[in-house]
């Protein structure tokens, strides 16, 4: 796949379609400017992605607008609080009356790559979304998932279940369980082995690397706040969050990670 965020994108992506039903949109609140609590959210895509996505946040009291091109997927009777455009979502055109410089969040939740990667770059570009949140569908097209296309937070549900099978047959190696762009943090797991030269010693009297943070130990099912009293035991689920390559290979090595062929031994997972 290739792309070019300079170019214009007029018919890109989801085909031409008119504007809403009636050449209108339907709407369940106001379009005040952001605000604190803003919680108005657009999403790209009313398939089942979407339309879950929107019955979470509706539940949570948010204000949803759904934007979809095919007049089929347009289902008011499934999600009647939340508001309608039938429009493409990567025409500039179709997109000016839906209010999309009053929302807090852009999700675009289709199916087609291309699609989501418009739609990101018109939602941050054109209307100043503060927060762009995008799918990602094939793995392969994960790299351009990234600020220079809009996006803020790329979500790669294959990514994410290899993440969660590698947490779940993984004792003594270090998972990346999930990557935030903003500063290239990752928070990483690792469950303690009994050999583990870090069991039996207090957190406090861990020398962590730089860049580098202890968020929480899960022990026996339950959620263990460290502190430098916190003694690691055999078993231990470590979760920490690591701003650099470097911390995380250091963590790997402090925690009593088994060193891979390579040298590197981080299983990489989705992308937020």
């Amino acid at each position: 796949m290739t792309a070019d965020p300079d170019g214009r994108t007029g018919g890109t992506g989801q085909g031409g379609a008119d504007a809403g039903q009636g050449g209108g949109s339907e709407r369940s609140g106001g379009s005040d400017r952001i605000g604190a609590a803003n919680r108005r959210v657009a999403i790209a895509g009313a398939g089942k992605v979407g339309r879950s996505i929107a019955a979470e946040l509706l539940e949570n009291g948010s204000e949803v607008l759904i934007i979809e091109r095919d007049p089929n997927k347009i289902r008011r009777d499934a999600l009647p609080a939340a508001g309608w455009l039938l429009a493409d979502a990567c025409e500039l055109s179709s997109l000016d009356g839906a209010g999309l410089d009053c929302c807090a969040v852009m999700v675009a939740a289709t199916g087609d790559d291309k699609v989501n990667l418009v739609v990101s770059l018109l939602a941050k570009t054109e209307f100043g979304v503060p927060r762009v949140v995008a799918r990602v569908n094939h793995p392969k097209n994960e790299w351009l998932f990234t600020e220079s296309w809009g996006v803020d937070v790329a979500v790669s549900a294959p990514r994410m279940l290899t993440a969660l099978v590698e947490e779940a047959v993984s004792v003594g190696d270090l998972v990346r369980l999930m990557k935030f762009r903003q500063g290239d943090a990752s928070l990483v797991e690792l469950t303690l082995t009994a050999d583990a030269p870090v069991v039996g010693r207090r957190l406090g009297d861990v020398d962590l690397p730089p860049d580098s943070a202890v968020v929480v130990i899960l022990r026996d099912g339950n959620a263990v706040v460290p502190s430098p009293d916190s003694t690691l035991e055999p078993g231990d689920e470590v979760l920490a969050v690591a701003t650099t390559s470097e911390a995380e290979e250091s963590l790997a090595a402090l925690l009593g990670a088994v060193p891979a062929a390579d040298g590197r031994n981080e299983r990489v997972s989705g992308v937020l």
